[in-house]
């Protein structure tokens, strides 16, 4: 294998016989990834969610056929949504009969010089990325403490939560946040077992990205890699594993960095 084009690693059964739920699921970028790599490395039944109801459902198609998996549950659900955030973890206990594992991918970004931006789009950003994440987590770890067989949440972060970028003030803002948010939860978390850790990738050539990024500036950011090009949504999803699975059963509170950048 290349580093600078790299084969997909088969699975290793990291996660055999865990459930899994994953949010902003429906797509091509990170979380469809995770839900990937999360059947292939075991995962006993899923449940993916997303805003977008069509695209939901054809995601849980798709991972079906392309994994060979019954157990596959989809659950439309915005995390901005306190409501929508209390249904989609009672769906996913009631389906799966309990989740062992809450992948906190929902995040949204956008592009705008600070002194351009308005309130609206910050607080935008802020309470999909960051509150989103954290109404997620507050509420499957009520759930996981009252049913005291322990779990994994696994939160995405970003590079942005440690190093400055133009037009990235509230996503940067946003990710830092969920860095904090996931070191202080773990600490709490640990009374009942349960482990908090997060990913922070560099740069990931997912929809989102190329929407709201020129042409310009993803060059410039590949780069700025060592590889000279961005990761794969399976390499972060590959790291996400690592910390759902019992390999990393002495971490908790931990932001791993998923880059190459230089410097």
């Amino acid at each position: 294998m290349t580093l600078k084009n790299p084969e997909y690693v088969p699975g290793h059964g990291l996660i055999k016989g865990k459930s899994v739920l994953v949010t902003a699921a429906a797509g091509a970028g990170i979380g469809f990834s995770a839900a990937t790599r999360a059947v292939e490395e075991g995962a006993r039944g899923i449940v993916i969610s997303d805003i977008h109801a069509g695209r939901l459902e054809a995601s849980v198609d798709r991972l079906k056929e392309e994994t060979g998996l019954e157990q596959v549950y989809g659950k439309v659900g915005n995390v901005a949504v306190e409501d929508d955030v209390r249904a989609l973890v009672d769906y996913a206990e009631e389906v799966l009969d309990g989740t062992d594992i809450l992948i906190n991918n929902a995040g949204l970004g956008t592009s705008k010089l600070l002194v351009d931006m308005d309130d609206e789009e910050w607080h935008k950003v802020i309470d999909v990325t960051l509150n989103g994440t954290m109404r997620m987590t507050r509420y499957m770890m009520r759930v996981m403490k009252e049913r005291a067989r322990g779990g994994v949440i696994v939160n995405n972060a970003s590079v942005l939560g440690w190093r400055a970028q133009k037009e990235q003030s509230h996503y940067a803002a946003a990710k830092a946040g969920v860095m904090a948010l996931t070191r202080c939860a773990a600490l709490e978390a640990a009374d009942f077992d349960v482990r908090i850790n997060a990913v922070s990738p560099s740069i990931v050539l997912h929809p989102m990205l190329r929407k709201s990024a020129s042409q310009e500036l993803l060059e410039e950011l590949e780069s700025k890699e060592a590889y000279g090009r961005a990761a794969e949504a399976w390499e972060v999803a590959n790291v996400m594993m690592f910390l759902a699975s019992d390999y990393s059963s002495y971490m908790t509170g931990e932001i791993v960095s998923v880059s190459s950048q230089r410097g």
